[in-house]
């Protein structure tokens, strides 16, 4: 059975920094494409950051609103997905989730985690 569970989320104020993990379990991690992907209460989901599989060297793609401000890495030893999230602004209030994802760009979502808020206030 597929298995992300992330941690890391919270309250921020603006301009402050947070750390998301998600330790994933049930599948071969090295091997599988990454994602991070967001949601506003009413909104659709919102990809914003993936990494390829493999080891060594690591493909990484953002979207436009996060680009400059987050990083997205992976630790295959430790089965965990991580995302630093700088700069951040209230815009960026939205619940989190980390997903397998075999194109690494949002589009071939096969799992994903139950989410973490991450709220930015002024």
């Amino acid at each position: 059975e597929v298995q992300l569970v992330e941690s890391g989320g919270g309250l921020v104020q603006s301009g402050g920094s947070l750390r998301l993990s998600c330790v994933a379990s049930g599948f071969d991690f090295t091997i599988s494409s990454m994602s991070w992907v967001r949601q506003a209460p009413g909104k659709g989901l919102e990809w914003i950051s993936g990494i390829s599989s493999g080891y060594g060297a690591f493909y990484e793609y953002y979207a436009d609103s996060v680009k400059g401000r987050f990083t997205i890495s992976r630790d295959n030893a430790k089965n965990t997905l991580y995302l630093q999230l700088n700069s951040l602004q209230t815009v960026d209030t939205e619940v989190y989730d980390c997903a397998e994802d075999a194109s690494g760009r949002g589009t071939r979502i096969q799992a994903k985690s139950q989410g973490t808020p991450v709220t930015v206030s002024w």
